[in-house]
């Protein structure tokens, strides 16, 4: 489910790049000129441009907050926290300051050190 919602978040994000990329200016920013006119264009297409935006807009909006509500409440692998990676971090010991494991049951046991038995003179 969430990777189906994930596909449907960025198809809907290039979609909204396409609409954002096919308007025209408002007459703001850079385009400051009066070259272009509207005399044989249709002059409604910005409404609808702009509203389609609007849609896609609130359409990803929904499916973030869907997406990332869906991740925290399900126990599948789409669970926060229960990656392969995040497994083997939870079963591996973690050091100690004074050396020992603590996670584990027994203390840690000491080895002396060997004595080295070839002395050079």
């Amino acid at each position: 489910m969430v990777t189906f919602l994930v596909i449907l978040l960025i198809i809907v994000c290039i979609a909204l790049g396409l609409f954002v990329l096919i308007q025209n200016p408002k007459g703001g920013g850079l385009a400051t000129g009066g070259g272009t006119s509207n005399m044989f264009g249709v002059q409604r297409t910005g409404d609808v441009l702009e509203k389609g935006s609007w849609v896609l807009l609130t359409a990803i909006v929904v499916l973030t907050l869907s997406i990332t509500t869906i991740a925290k409440t399900s126990g599948g692998k789409a669970a926060v926290g229960s990656s392969a990676i995040q497994e083997r971090l939870d079963k591996t010991p973690s050091p100690s300051p004074l050396g020992g494991n603590l996670n584990s049951t027994k203390p840690a046991a000491t080895t002396p050190a060997k004595a080295d038995s070839t002395k050079k003179l």
